[in-house]
Formats: structure tokens, C-alpha cells, sequence
């Protein structure tokens, strides 16, 4: 019984490794059709609402932002300006819109807060910074994680460099921005996220350096006019994403597959020559 218990371990071992192998890719597949989902869903209700309704939502947040902007200290007590979590949320998910970032092929839906519940499958919205509608005088500021082992998230924001853009869909309107500044600051420094008066702003994220987390890489970027020859066109996230995520188990597996039944005949041919 001991000799069988002991043959057993390999094989325990080969599929246990075969799991390991293909969590992170089939998890952040799963979750990246959540996100879609998510997105698809805001679509569909943004689709719905009259231009009355829009105007009045993009109105209330415009009326946030310059709330927040006259209010000192806001940035540190985000809670002294009311109406955050109402503002922009159409789905009554807390979800605001969605942000893309082709260069790294990134889709994400945005949410209010920076919570841990949040981040571990879509963006955060900072509350204390402006939200995403854009204008002169406002500074949006969104987070992700890197590293997970169940979503991509921001993992390759560093691959970023100034002169790339990102967009972000708020309702009908896009907003395109245009990466000027990449900078490392440690946690508590946040000079570079406050408001300027003159510009209209918005900054990325996410801990560094990758599994270590000791700083913040910033990614900033400016608003500029959107590409008229090139129009955005929602694509589910599933659609681009599904073949980098395929790589790996399809490469993997009938590795592994393999040697499974290789180990198999091996212990199947001793069991034969001790007869």
C-alpha cells in the first residue's frame, strides 16, 4: 500500500503543476469577461439615456470637480465634498466608465474608490481627485494593481513612455490623453496628483517595483483632441485578450499531458516486470 501511495506522489505533483500552470492564464481570462461584461452593460444603459439625462450627470460631476478644487485639503479628506459615490453612476454598480490603453492592450472598467474589493478586478477611481470628465482645473487619478495571479490589470503600465495615449469613455464622451510625465515617488508622496488650474490631467497608478511594491509609478498624461481618423469602437475584452491568455496553457499542457502518460506507462511496465 506504501509502494502505491509513493508511485502516486509524482503523478500528484505533475497535475498539482499543471494547475499552477494554468490558473493565472484561464483566472485572468474569466475575470477579463467579467470586465467585458461590466462594459458592455454600461454601454447599453449609456446608450439609453436622453441627452437631457446626460447633460444632467455630466453636469453634476463638472459641479463635484469645482466643489472639490475650491475645497482645501480635499485631496487628504475627500469626504469634506458630498456627492461623490452618486456622481456618474448609472449602473448603480459604482462603475463611472472605462478606460483603454491599446499600447498594452487594457480595458477596464472604472470604479469609485480605491478599495481592495476593487482593485482586484477593475480600476479605481481616487476619491479626493477630480472625476473623470475632464476640464481645465481637473486632475482624475486611477489605480491598479500589478502581479496579481487572477488579473492583468495595470501589470505593464511601465511599458508606457511619453507620447503614448490612453482614453477614457465617460457616458458618450471620450476623453483622450496624452502621457507627458512617468516619474517613482514613495506612497506618501503626492505632489504630483494635486490639481493644476491650468491643466486638464489624468494619472495612472500602480505599486513598483513589480512583487515588491515599495513605490508608486505614476503615469500622467494630458488631455488632447481625440483621433477623428481613427475612431474608438468598443471592443469586448475577451476579443483581444484571449490569445495571449491561450499561450501559455496551450504550450504547456500537452507538455504535461505528455509526461503524465509517460510516467503512467513507466509505472505500468514495472508493474509488469515484477509479475
Amino acid at each position: 500500500m506504501k509502494k502505491h501511495i509513493l508511485k502516486l506522489i509524482p503523478i500528484a505533483a505533475l497535475l498539482l503543476g499543471i494547475a499552477l500552470i494554468l490558473y493565472p492564464s484561464i483566472s485572468d481570462y474569466i475575470n477579463s469577461i467579467h470586465q467585458s461584461k461590466a462594459i458592455q452593460s454600461y454601454n447599453d444603459i449609456s446608450s439609453s439615456l436622453n441627452d437631457e439625462k446626460r447633460d444632467q450627470l455630466f453636469a453634476q460631476a463638472l459641479d463635484y470637480n469645482s466643489r472639490l478644487a475650491a475645497t482645501p485639503d480635499s485631496f487628504f479628506h475627500p469626504e469634506s465634498v458630498q456627492g461623490y459615490f452618486n456622481a456618474l453612476d448609472i449602473t448603480g454598480t459604482g462603475i463611472m466608465g472605462y478606460i483603454s490603453i491599446n499600447k498594452i492592450n487594457v480595458e477596464l472598467p472604472i470604479y469609485h474608490s480605491v478599495d481592495d474589493n476593487v482593485l482586484q478586478i477593475a480600476v479605481g477611481h481616487l476619491q479626493g481627485s477630480s472625476l473623470p470628465v475632464g476640464g481645465v482645473g481637473s486632475h482624475c487619478v486611477l489605480s491598479g494593481h500589478r502581479g496579481l495571479p487572477s488579473a492583468k490589470l495595470f501589470s505593464d503600465l511601465d511599458k508606457l513612455e511619453p507620447g503614448d495615449t490612453f482614453t477614457i469613455t465617460i457616458l458618450s464622451e471620450l476623453l483622450t490623453y496624452q502621457v507627458d510625465k512617468i516619474s517613482v515617488v514613495l506612497p506618501y508622496e503626492v505632489d504630483d496628483l494635486q490639481i493644476d488650474p491650468h491643466s486638464d490631467l489624468c494619472t495612472l497608478f500602480t505599486c513598483t517595483p513589480y512583487g515588491i511594491n515599495t513605490h508608486r509609478l505614476l503615469v500622467r498624461g494630458h488631455r488632447i483632441a481625440n483621433d477623428e481618423e481613427a475612431p474608438t469602437i468598443y471592443v469586448p475584452n475577451e476579443a483581444f485578450r484571449i490569445t495571449p491568455l491561450i499561450v501559455t496553457p496551450v504550450v504547456a499542457a500537452p507538455m504535461l499531458i505528455v509526461l503524465f502518460f509517460a510516467m503512467l506507462i513507466s509505472v505500468h511496465k514495472q508493474k509488469n516486470n515484477r509479475k
